[in-house]
């Protein structure tokens, strides 16, 4: 294949290789967002312990790529990558080569504390969605709810973030240099974030129990 095919094609697969679109908050994306949950749910047999909506568009009135997290908590990564890959394939997913989340500026952690798995689909029958798959316990899990329920609980933050990732949208030329730019932003807030979680008690799984939400 001629190079510049080969870029072409490689831009079809991978999402992160097109220019972000970033969209003012849908009403409809609560709704929708639960109900990708609860099919996943209900698809994906025993392992999930917890299927959540995450991301901007499970916060109200925040702009956001048209695009849904959704985040699918689990004991064992390497047993549900074995077990999910061909029942999400069958659904329009593949899965990522990106394998770990960002650590937050300043934490000194091990990087591998921050692994995951991540199945995306664009472009097919079902919504555009990211699926992220994370260990129970660990720092990424928690601190993607952590994110969502402190803006959730702090809506008068909303419009200036969502401002930032509008703007942010309209200057970067692909997703990877969106979210790296991002990255640091995002970090502060959970900085501020965690001090709301120490105040209040937040815990990310509160009930226990199996759930999608």
């Amino acid at each position: 294949m001629a190079p510049a095919l080969a870029r072409l094609d490689q831009m079809a697969d991978d999402p992160t290789a097109h220019a972000p679109i970033v969209l003012d908050y849908d009403p409809s994306w609560q709704q929708r967002g639960l109900a990708l949950a609860g099919e996943l749910r209900s698809d994906l047999g025993p392992l999930p312990l917890h299927v959540e909506h995450i991301g901007s568009t499970a916060i109200p009135g925040m702009a956001a790529k048209p695009v849904f997290d959704l985040q699918i908590t689990v004991a064992d990564l390497h047993e549900a990558e074995r077990a999910f890959d061909r029942l999400l394939a069958d659904r329009g997913f593949r899965l990522s080569r990106y394998r770990h989340d960002h650590v937050p500026a300043g934490l000194d952690d091990d990087r591998e504390r921050w692994t995951k798995r991540l199945w995306s689909r664009r472009g097919q029958a079902g919504a555009d969605c990211n699926l992220h798959v994370r260990l129970l316990g660990s720092p990424n899990d928690r601190l993607a709810l952590l994110f969502r329920d402190w803006f959730r609980a702090h809506p008068e933050a909303v419009p200036a973030y969502a401002r930032f990732k509008s703007v942010l949208a309209g200057a970067v030329r692909d997703v990877d240099t969106y979210s790296d730019v991002k990255d640091p932003v995002v970090d502060l807030v959970v900085g501020v974030a965690e001090t709301w979680a120490a105040a209040t008690g937040w815990t990310p799984h509160p009930s226990g129990e199996v759930r999608a939400g």
